[in-house]
């Protein structure tokens, strides 16, 4: 059936910003699907907060909003743009709720408009648990013990149904926000209330506990004529009781008897049916008994899910694209494969390897929140790597994380008694952890029965460690054969180093002497059957010696450039460097290169096989890249290596690069070192007459006690060559000196530690700037609405400065000059600085892409990446329009944070990062660009109701001016006792509410029953009691989805916000308009 000719436009809605569970996933599938409608001639309208995602490049879609994801805009975008259809599947939990939203509230029918991709009953029987129940039963599936909780007085009546263990999953949420596992009456209540409150329909399953079990899941498509196929089996390493995000997982399903498959395959495709997918892929999850083999299945998710990415990736088959073209009519058969150019998309992909997805976690920086997994998601990211067997694929797996591992690596030295007991419960790494327990002699049906991990996996791990004592017992391989074998099951250099104490150059120039080298396979989504025309590759070093192992890299004869991606996301490193990553490669394109991707994260567009000419999917270590440019140098002309646009993950390689001569393109090695360097920073700094707080570097404990009683308090502590902030904390008190110390050497990995005066009560300046070697363009100056001390990527930001006078701004931009000059900065620059009393101090430079580059590019209408790509390649900035096109727009970056997924976790921010994601506001007048900004963070601000204020005595008198300003708003004021005595004085009415530890009904009841509309609070005090009240207000806050603001730069933004909602209408634009 070919593509429909009564549509003529089709509004997508994205996923919004970046949280824990809807990752840039999302932003990859929502990428392909624009695309691929708009090379059949559609016009594609886009809605989507997320300013960091190439999916809000204006040339993505034919109109890109970047507008709160709520039906008030979706409407107002309707009436605007008159779309024919909204194609709701490839946005994750976000669109498919507005969908659903705007289906109930008649929206879709006032205007005629259809969904395509999955019809709104479709949604409802999958995402509704009674219908899913009832429908799976209808056909014959088996589903766990379960019941239906809309009101919390039922949940006695549950509990009693279904006993203890019980797992309770909220309806319509992601990531399994809300639910858990529990295991006595008092967890349970708890987690039903969270489930009822997190769902946005109230409703929560209550199911029987499958812990232990065998978890699987079914990647599937299907189009309009019925046509299924099963794109890619995957296997949860981790048994249920982890969630799905959260486990090590394989694709094939490798310990499922071949009947045990088809009956799955069979049961997806049935389920596909029944929920009525009529088009595009889904996900189907089951849980095998591994007792008695019985199959039941879990859930599933009508639209493209977070596991497709991964399948994609897998297989090579495109899963969004062919999902948006299926829903615009055209059926598998009519579609071809574009890896292979012949066989049409309706074959169902074969893969002759084995993947491995390990996600990464971030407690590090949630340390009050136990290091412990669930069924609510917690990892930030993920990293993928790809084998000709379970140990290679794993073991690459492991050294594509960048924390640190190179293998197996003994994280756990504790006793075999303490590992037997950890092994019953769901950690990160536990497979290093049941590692350790096959060393220390814990017998695998031991392992298997408490950690609930399958014998096949286990017996695989134990042949890694046999290999590791072999490795151990006789050293460096002298043979090419017994060389050749380690290195076919995973064992990078640097762990063949750390067996044999000696270092990593030593493991390489042995295993270069005897020509032990990978070789690289496509990903071909066919076995190798048909001919590949797309180079996406993985090395590996499996070899048949009967016959010659061809190597299908095949290095062209073009001049080309290799980009280094980012590696996997995680707090302070995530999509905002894959955007960049992908417009260096779109850019080198089009000035004639050739562009070669490496990188391990399956969520991102740069590991698409179609944004780059070439792709290695290969973890991002000193020895796999090194591989490939040796490779790669084998043919035509390697200009260079882009090491600035990924992040930290990169430059971290620049050094070796550098040190093996390798061309870097762009920023120099020197320059990089020197910026990182503090000593011969700060002689620059004094040399251009620049300012710098007063600081020191320290390599050793007492060096650093001894650096800051010199320097005196307060100051900012922090360990170098980190990104995110890692360990970074202001120290007030000389009691808290000493732990922030040794917390800072131990997260550097023993590099120095930084130590410089805080200047408090300062204003933070964001800058972004391109050299091109001879002239500087600063691109974007953005003012921090946080004052300094909150780590920049957490701060929301104005673009332009709403408060920053004419001559600060012109000396901000002469000094980024000056600095880019004298760095011989060639492409991106970012610069902090803090303003004081009119004076301007430098905080920190760096000679890369930062992450605000995509926010600059949007805000000013400037594809900033792009330019510095080819200023990077030897163009000069005078060949390019720098002109801002919206010049007459405030943008307001507001930051999104993972609070509700660790709790116990105090919300209050400070130098170290914690948000996960980032939504941008965008309007002519100050205070609506920040009011949408929080609206696209799910933090609306309140036009009425009751404002509490709780001030530390400095802030007191300023308070007076923000009571004034609420109550003239018409809001009533609560307070704290000194807080409320305080506003008082100035004749003004303030109801006076308890402290926690003041007794009950103190602030958090208040907060519980609805009643406050806004908290200001930026009290706090250093007493154990004082801290404990602030953090239960703040937590109060979170929970009951009320706007808070712990600063008073905030608390004057948020007014001015809530002024502009009061006068002025919300309007949207699409930003190819403004």
């Amino acid at each position: 059936m070919p593509k429909r000719r009564d549509l003529k436009k089709i509004l997508v809605v994205g996923a919004g910003p970046i949280v824990i569970g809807q990752a840039c996933e999302f932003d990859y599938s929502g990428t392909q699907a624009c695309k691929a409608l708009k090379d059949e001639g559609y016009k594609v309208i886009l809605i989507n907060s997320n300013p960091a995602t190439i999916m809000t490049d204006p040339n993505v879609a034919d109109k890109t909003y970047i507008e709160p994801i709520t039906l008030e805009i979706l409407e107002k975008i309707i009436i605007k743009e008159k779309p024919d259809a909204i194609l709701p599947t490839m946005g994750g939990q976000t669109a498919l709720n507005l969908a659903i939203e705007a289906e109930k509230k008649g929206v879709l029918k006032k205007y005629k408009i259809e969904l395509i991709g999955a019809k709104s009953k479709a949604i409802a029987n999958a995402e509704d648990r009674k219908k899913f129940r009832k429908n799976m039963l209808e056909i014959g599936l088996d589903l766990p013990k379960s019941i239906i909780v809309n009101k919390f007085k039922t949940a006695q009546t549950a509990l009693k149904k279904i006993g203890l263990p019980a797992i309770i999953r909220p309806a319509f949420t992601l990531g399994g926000l809300g639910g858990g596992i529990a295991k006595n009456k008092k967890d349970f209540f708890k987690i039903v209330k969270n489930g009822l409150q997190e769902s946005p329909v109230k409703q929560v399953l209550i199911e029987e506990c499958l812990e232990g079990w065998k978890e699987f899941e079914m990647e599937v498509v299907r189009d309009r004529n019925d046509n299924c196929i099963i794109i890619c089996s995957i296997e949860n390493v981790d048994p249920m009781g982890v969630h799905t995000g959260d486990s090590v997982t394989i694709a094939p399903a490798l310990t499922l008897t071949d009947k045990e498959y088809q009956v799955m395959r069979n049961a997806s495709i049935a389920c596909l049916r029944k929920i009525g997918v009529e088009t595009g892929g889904s996900n189907v999850q089951f849980a095998i008994n591994p007792k008695d083999g019985r199959m039941v299945i879990i859930e599933m998710n009508p639209r493209v899910s977070r596991s497709s990415a991964l399948a994609s990736k897998a297989t090579g088959f495109p899963i969004a694209k062919i999902a948006a073209k299926l829903a615009v009519g055209y059926t598998l058969d009519e579609l071809k494969n574009e890896i292979t150019k012949v066989t049409p998309a309706s074959f169902e992909p074969t893969i002759d390897y084995v993947v491995t997805k390990i996600p990464r976690f971030t407690f590090e920086k949630f340390s009050q929140s136990p290091a412990i997994l669930g069924t609510s998601m917690k990892s930030v990211g993920e990293a993928m790597a790809i084998g000709r067997n379970f140990k290679e694929s794993f073991q690459k797996a492991l050294s594509s994380l960048e924390i640190g591992l190179s293998g197996l690596d003994r994280l756990f030295n504790i006793s075999k008694k303490e590992i037997e007991k950890k092994l019953k419960v769901n950690i990160p790494n536990k497979l290093l952890l049941v590692a350790e327990a096959i060393r220390k002699k814990v017998s695998l049906k031991k392992i298997q029965k408490l950690s609930g991990i399958d014998m096949w996996f286990l017996e695989q791990l134990k042949e890694i460690v046999e290999e590791e004592k072999k490795i151990i017992r006789e050293g460096i391989p002298k043979k090419f054969e017994d060389f050749n074998k380690i290195k076919s099951i995973g064992f990078s250099d640097k762990k063949i180093a750390e067996l044999t104490k000696t270092d990593e150059k030593t493991v390489r120039l042995k295993r270069t002497a005897l020509k032990v080298f990978p070789v690289y396979k496509k990903v071909d989504t066919c076995a190798a059957e048909f001919k590949s025309f797309t180079p996406y590759m993985y090395s590996t070093y499996q070899r048949n010696f009967s016959v010659k192992t061809e190597c299908e890299a095949q290095p062209t004869r073009k001049k080309k450039i290799i980009i280094l991606g980012g590696g996997p996301n995680r707090i302070g490193q995530g999509i905002e460097f894959d955007y960049c990553c992908c417009q260096a490669s779109y850019a080198l394109k089009e000035d004639g290169f050739e562009t070669i991707m490496i990188n391990c994260n399956p969520e991102t567009v740069s590991t698409d096989y179609d944004t780059s000419d070439r792709l290695y999917f290969e973890p991002l270590i000193e020895e796999y890249v090194h591989n490939i440019i040796l490779k790669e140098k084998t043919n035509g002309s390697l200009i260079g290596i882009i090491a600035q646009f990924g992040g930290q993950t990169p430059i971290k390689l620049a050094k070796f690069l550098h040190e093996n001569s390798f061309p870097i393109i762009g920023t120099q090695y020197s320059s990089i070192d020197l910026a990182e360097d503090r000593n011969r920073f700060r002689k620059l700094l004094i040399k251009l007459d620049l300012k710098q707080a007063e600081s020191g570097i320290a390599k050793t404990y007492n060096e650093a006690i001894d650096i800051a009683l010199k320097i005196g308090l307060p100051l900012m502590v922090r360990p170098s060559y980190v990104l995110g902030g890692r360990a970074m904390e202001i120290v007030y008190e000389k009691s808290q000196l000493k732990d922030f110390v040794v917390e800072a050497f131990k997260a550097g990995e023993n590099n120095p530690i930084l130590i410089d005066k805080f200047i408090n009560n300062a204003m933070e300046v964001d800058v972004d700037a391109i050299s091109d070697g001879k002239n500087v363009f600063v691109a974007g100056i953005m003012q921090h609405i946080e004052e300094a001390g909150i780590h920049s990527g957490d701060s929301a930001c104005c673009l332009p400065p709403v408060a920053i006078k004419a001559d600060l701004i012109k000396a901000i931009e002469n000094q980024t000059k000056k600095l880019a000059l004298a760095l011989k900065v060639k492409g991106f620059m970012n610069v902090q600085y803090a303003i004081k009393d009119d004076e301007i101090f430098i905080i920190e430079v760096n000679p890369r892409a930062s992450r605000t580059v995509p926010f600059v590019s949007k805000a000013k209408g400037i594809p900033l990446a792009k330019i510095a790509s080819s200023v990077m390649a030897g163009k000069r900035l005078s060949q390019f329009n720098l002109k801002n096109k919206n010049y007459k727009m405030y943008a307001v970056k507001e930051a999104v944070f993972p609070f509700n997924k660790f709790p116990n976790v105090d919300v209050l921010l400070g130098p170290e990062m914690k948000s996960t994601g980032e939504v941008m506001g965008l309007d002519k007048d100050f205070g609506l660009a920040y009011a949408k900004s929080q609206i696209a963070a799910s933090n609306s601000l309140p036009t009425k109701g009751m404002a509490f204020i709780s001030l530390k005595n400095s802030h007191k008198e300023e308070g007076i001016d923000l009571a004034k300003q609420l109550l003239k708003l018409n809001f009533t004021l609560s307070a704290t006792e000194g807080t409320a005595n305080f506003i008082r004085k100035y004749g003004m009415k303030c109801k006076k509410i308890n402290k926690v530890s003041g007794g009950s009904p103190h602030i958090v009841d208040v907060l519980n029953s609805k009643k406050i509309a806004l908290v200001i609070n930026t009290g706090g005090g250093k007493s154990e009691h004082r801290l404990q009240d602030a953090i239960a207000l703040r937590r109060a806050t979170l929970i009951n989805k009320v706007p808070y603001c712990t600063n008073m730069s905030t608390a004057q933004a948020c007014l001015k916000g809530i002024r502009s909602l009061k006068i002025k209408k919300i309007s949207a634009n699409p930003i190819q308009e403004i």
